[in-house]
């Protein structure tokens, strides 16, 4: 079958492997994430993954009671990594082959990140985790997920979220906000939205690279969206 995305990136939250619990990871919710990616990944679609750790830690929450904010972030850093091996597990089991990649060298549990090996992987069928963020302390999971799908040329940006897309305010807390169905990155940019860093919409935007916001938490949504469905909000240029 032939779908609008050749190669995407999906960001997925460390939160969003907890379940109920709201701790740690959940077998049946990863086992669940995984099935979901691995009808993707029939479809002969090449698939990358961003996973955070704040199932685990944060490590702006940690800074904020008073940890060292580079200590906290490289502690979240580990936080995901921990994730990816549990992810790569789950899809394993599923049967989609699946390397781990991390920005920081852990040689005994998966690969360090290069770009072009990352690249043949994705040509072979295999799918990648990246790990780790970006290695470095100050920079979100979200501003990772930008930078890797732009050095993979990835197609879309795919961050599953618990709501349904992007609104002009907290869908939880104003039963007035509204949901948009497509979005300029300026107007994301301008009104401060916060369904990802500004440093990493502003990346997308340099690189013309949609950013897609979903609900995951919808049992096909993923399917859906890689066949071209309308699902979500879509962030990209909508011209002048």
């Amino acid at each position: 079958m032939t779908t609008p995305y050749r190669r995407l990136l999906l960001k997925l939250s460390g939160e969003g492997l907890a379940g109920e619990d709201g701790y740690g990871i959940h077998p049946g919710v990863i086992g669940a994430i995984a099935d979901q990616i691995r009808e993707v990944h029939e479809l002969g679609t090449e698939i990358s993954i961003v996973i955070g750790g704040g199932n685990i830690i944060r490590g702006m929450t940690a800074a904020a009671q008073g940890m060292d904010r580079a200590q906290a972030d490289y502690m979240g850093m580990l936080a995901s990594v921990i994730n990816a091996m549990a992810l790569q597990d789950a899809l394993e089991k599923a049967e989609v082959p699946t390397r781990v990649q991390t920005a920081i060298e852990i040689a005994q549990v998966a690969e360090p990140y290069i770009r072009r090996r990352a690249i043949r992987h994705l040509e072979k069928g295999r799918l990648v985790i990246f790990a780790a963020g970006t290695g470095n302390p100050y920079f979100t999971t979200d501003t990772a997920a930008a930078l890797r799908a732009a050095e993979i040329h990835a197609d879309v940006i795919m961050k599953a979220t618990q709501v349904d897309g992007v609104y002009n305010a907290d869908p939880a807390r104003d039963p007035k906000a509204i949901r948009y169905d497509e979005l300029d990155y300026a107007e994301a940019l301008r009104r401060d939205l916060r369904f990802m860093d500004q440093t990493a919409i502003a990346l997308c935007r340099e690189n013309d690279l949609p950013i897609m916001v979903f609900d995951m938490s919808v049992r096909g949504n993923i399917l859906k969206a890689v066949r071209g469905e309308r699902v979500g909000t879509i962030v990209r240029h909508l011209g002048d």
